[in-house]
Parts: structure tokens; C-alpha cells; sequence
């Protein structure tokens, strides 16, 4: 299907735009997009973060995480609370819920991955993964 020299971002690309579709379709009901489902996952697993905390963590720009905040706190996925000059991070119930059946999702999808090329192998692509993500930032 694919030529013998074809790039890596076009295959991580494709990856990255299927599990989009994948977890945009479980969730649909939700409304809520792909883009947000790892902020929601972050803040789940650091409850009181902060937003400059969170910025560094998606190596992004803080008004990029505000503009994104901005929209899950207005569909009621989480709540910013003031602090001295910073906000902190919480979720709400329905943020909670949410994110518990994203993981869910994202568990079921990993699964799908190793059905595809076996534990072993999936065990080193995560880890070769990491090892790439690592040096690059």
C-alpha cells in the first residue's frame, strides 16, 4: 500500500487522523473535539493544575491553552479558579465523566494496535515513540 521510502510523518499523520475519527465518532454526543481530549486527560491527572503548568506540558503558548480552556469551561467540562495571578485547573462531574470514558476509548484503541502487531512489538513502538518524542522537545 505504501512505497518502500514514504516519509514517517505521513504514516504518523494517518494515525493521528484515524484515532481522531475514532474517538470523535465514540464521543460524539459529548460535544467536544479532538483537540481538547488531552487537555481533559492532563487535567484529570493533575487536578489543580495550572494554566501556565499545562502550557508547558503541550508545549504550547499559554493563550493557545486559554483559548482552549475558554471552551471546555464553556461546555461545563471543567472550571478555572482564581489564584493570586494564575487560575487553577478542576474538572466538573461531566468533565469527569467525560474523560473517564475517553481513557476508556483510548485503552480500547491501543488494544485495536496491539491486535494489529502483536504486545512485543507494541511494547517498543510506544517506547521508541517516547525515546523520539523526548529528544525532539
Amino acid at each position: 500500500m505504501f512505497d518502500e521510502d514514504v516519509p514517517t510523518v505521513p504514516l504518523i499523520s494517518i494515525l493521528y487522523r484515524e484515532h481522531a475519527k475514532y474517538l470523535n465518532e465514540k464521543v460524539k454526543d459529548e460535544n467536544l473535539s479532538f483537540g481538547l481530549y488531552p487537555l481533559l486527560i492532563n487535567i484529570y491527572h493533575n487536578e489543580g493544575i495550572i494554566q501556565e503548568q499545562l502550557a508547558q506540558n503541550f508545549h504550547l503558548n499559554e493563550s493557545t491553552i486559554t483559548r482552549n480552556l475558554k471552551k471546555l469551561e464553556g461546555k461545563g467540562f471543567i472550571e478555572r479558579i482564581p489564584y493570586k495571578r494564575t487560575k487553577i485547573i478542576k474538572l466538573t462531574d461531566k468533565g469527569k465523566k467525560t474523560v473517564l470514558k475517553v481513557m476508556d476509548y483510548d485503552e480500547k484503541w491501543d488494544e485495536k494496535i496491539i491486535e494489529i502487531i502483536g504486545e512485543k512489538d507494541y511494547k517498543k513502538f510506544i517506547s521508541t515513540l517516547k525515546k523520539i518524542s523526548e529528544e525532539l522537545i
